[in-house]
């Protein structure tokens, strides 16, 4: 009988770790996976261990020269070539021992997460260790060294011939995952994302539709520096339906960035926890509509890992679980009183954000004319279709 949700979570998730001082930490993963636990959300029942991806996965993918490179730097042999010509060494994505290993296991806990979906054991799997959608196929990108979505995608592809949608709402634009399937029409990338005029890659431009047999399967909703809730939720909802429906996809990948958030400090968006309570609700919602059920969801970016990120992937896994009445009650004290003395911050309360954690938004007007502006000039070629 297939069961509802299964978490994927390794100890081994722990090791892809740059430096004490860099902005991507994979602490976060600790820190949400006991939140859930503190409130009760997620058993060991619940969780299933990830594995590590091997070569073989990782070429579906990458180039062999690539991975190759990235094994004998994660062994001290690291080049100074390999900066320009693998991003390896980069200030982004610096070398760290074993990091082939490690980032191997991101990898494999989303193949497994995918294994678990298409086996039919599980309507949902989630696999927050994963989301580094800025890997290219040789070279490594804003601290990310294997592409795991790319990969989970072409893995799908070939073992079970099944068309995937792409579902990205990162304050980074997915560009890794984006250009990977820029030519196949079996294959959907929709990402949800801070202007590149404003922000790292500076790509996911309206304009960005595929190539060849892919033209028309590539959607971008680049939104407006200082975007508020309103803005961000009434064009994500209008998108992911009529592309859905559109594509009408056998499975819905999700990547759950948390950097939209206003405490986030790499990214200039205004949301709250509010999108982050609504965007898994419309995935579950068309993922039922569309595909059975079948929805693979994977963290991200999400760099203020106290108070945002716990709270936002911890809103995920109850949607994905039908525990969403959790989200009515407090932070647990219990997970306040054990990381309080570590964190660098006062940590949350409550599920949702109080009002004024950010000054009022001048522009407001603006930003929403310019965001819907944008959300009907990706959307056209399939609404001009509709109207036919």
């Amino acid at each position: 009988m297939k069961q509802e949700a299964v978490y994927i979570f390794s100890q081994e998730q722990l090791q892809y770790k740059f430096h004490h001082d860099h902005p991507f930490n994979q602490h976060r993963l600790s820190i949400t996976t006991d939140l859930l636990k503190a409130a009760d959300a997620l058993s060991d029942d619940f969780i299933l261990p990830a594995r590590q991806a091997t070569l073989e996965e990782l070429l579906l993918i990458h180039d062999e020269d690539y991975i190759q490179a990235v094994i004998a730097a994660a062994e001290g042999q690291s080049r100074s070539s390999y900066r320009t010509t693998y991003g390896i060494g980069t200030d982004d994505t610096p070398v760290f021992p074993q990091m082939h290993d490690a980032a191997a296991w991101l990898v494999g806990g989303t193949l497994t997460a995918v294994d678990c979906v298409m086996s039919n054991a599980y309507s949902h799997a989630l696999n927050l260790g994963g989301g580094l959608h800025h890997g290219f196929r040789g070279k490594a990108s804003g601290f990310c060294i294997y592409n795991d979505s790319s990969i989970a995608i072409e893995y799908i592809r070939q073992k079970y011939g099944a068309r995937v949608l792409y579902v990205d709402t990162d304050a980074h634009h997915g560009d890794g995952v984006q250009w990977a399937f820029y030519n196949d029409p079996d294959v959907c990338t929709l990402s949800f994302h801070e202007s590149g005029r404003f922000l790292f890659p500076g790509t996911g431009h309206v304009n960005e539709r595929g190539h060849g047999d892919g033209y028309g399967y590539s959607f971008n909703i680049p939104f407006e520096a200082f975007t508020e809730d309103a803005s961000w939720l009434s064009s994500y909802g209008k998108a992911m339906r009529e592309v859905a429906a559109y594509f009408k996809p056998d499975i819905i990948l999700t990547q759950n960035g948390a950097d939209a958030h206003y405490y986030d400090p790499l990214t200039h968006l205004c949301s709250t926890m509010t999108i982050f309570h609504e965007i898994p609700k419309l995935a579950h919602e068309l993922a039922h509509e569309f595909c059975d059920g079948r929805w693979v969801a994977v963290g991200g970016g999400g760099y203020d890992i106290w108070r945002v990120v716990p709270r936002a992937w911890s809103s995920l896994w109850l949607e994905m679980s039908n525990q969403q009445h959790k989200l009515e009650q407090c932070i647990p004290d219990t997970w306040i009183n054990r990381w309080e003395k570590e964190a660098p911050v006062s940590l949350p309360t409550s599920w949702t954000d109080p009002e004024g954690i950010y000054p009022h938004i001048s522009r407001q007007a603006d930003i929403e004319t310019k965001n819907r502006r944008s959300l009907m000039k990706a959307l056209k070629p399939i609404i001009d279709i509709s109207d036919k």
